[in-house]
């Protein structure tokens, strides 16, 4: 009787803790896709990194000389990732200081070396996607997975500038089947009348990219920041694999041995 009463309080517990559908949209996001062993993609976004996020994100729990294990030399790094006095084994500390980060965002930009461990790549690439235009906003800018953020949209110039769409259905049913079709991110909230609505994002005006091109982008900047989250995890990874090929081979040998034992008694 007390297992009983302490599993319904456990239930009436986690229920509890869920949020109401109707306190804000429900958010269904695209799948990230992920590269963590592809080196390629890491160099990629170990670029765009430097290129689009540095200038105000620090990664202060990296050094550039760890970036040889995905394939880049030192000379690589010097020449291409290091805008600045820093050394090779420096920490990818940020120009910008903190007082004027403050001034100009409201808070300084955190710092991105756990982020993905913190947030999880599904949530980053979401965020790098769902940037939309917003005249009401500091910034002009607004985000579908972070809703007021202060950060404005650095890759607008790759993506090009989108709006925010709004649809209304008759019923959440009709709502969410739309949202799941649709295959991308994508927010259902409750609207007036008893009507539910689906709020998407399309393009304004072209960028320099297509979209799948640029969301490959952001595929490569999520892959670097999952990769500077943990860097001996590419290597545990590669590890675990040669072992359980290893078991694969001991398996069929073991198999082999016992069936020759077994032989006589069957």
């Amino acid at each position: 009787m007390k297992t009983i009463a302490c599993i319904a309080a456990l239930a009436l517990g986690a229920l509890a803790a869920v949020p109401a559908f109707a306190e804000g949209p429900h958010l269904l996001m695209a799948p990230a896709p992920g590269h963590r062993l592809d080196d390629e993609s890491l160099q990629r976004g170990a670029r765009d990194f430097a290129n689009y996020c540095q200038g105000c994100h620090s990664a202060k729990y990296m050094r550039y000389n760890r970036l040889t294990d995905i394939g880049l030399t030192e000379d690589d790094i010097k020449g291409n990732l290091i805008f600045g006095d820093a050394k090779i084994g420096d920490t990818m500390e940020v120009a910008m200081p903190a007082a004027d980060a403050k001034a100009w965002f409201g808070n300084p930009p955190p710092d991105l070396s756990v982020e993905a461990r913190v947030r999880g790549t599904a949530w980053l690439y979401n965020y790098l996607i769902g940037f939309y235009r917003d005249p009401k906003s500091a910034t002009g800018w607004n985000n579908l997975v972070f809703p007021n953020v202060g950060m404005p949209h650095v890759l607008a110039e790759l993506q090009g500038p989108r709006k925010l769409v709004e649809t209304e259905y008759e019923d959440q049913q009709q709502a969410m089947g739309a949202a799941i079709a649709a295959k991308t991110l994508v927010g259902v909230e409750p609207a007036a009348g008893g009507k539910w609505k689906v709020l998407s994002l399309s393009n304004e005006s072209p960028g320099s990219m297509s979209q799948v091109a640029f969301e490959s982008t952001a595929a490569d900047i999520v892959n670097y920041l999952d990769y500077i989250a943990e860097p001996s995890k590419n290597h545990r990874i590669r590890i675990g694999i040669i072992v359980l090929l290893f078991l694969g081979v001991l398996f069929v040998v073991a198999y082999a041995l016992k069936h020759e034992y077994w032989r006589d008694v069957h």
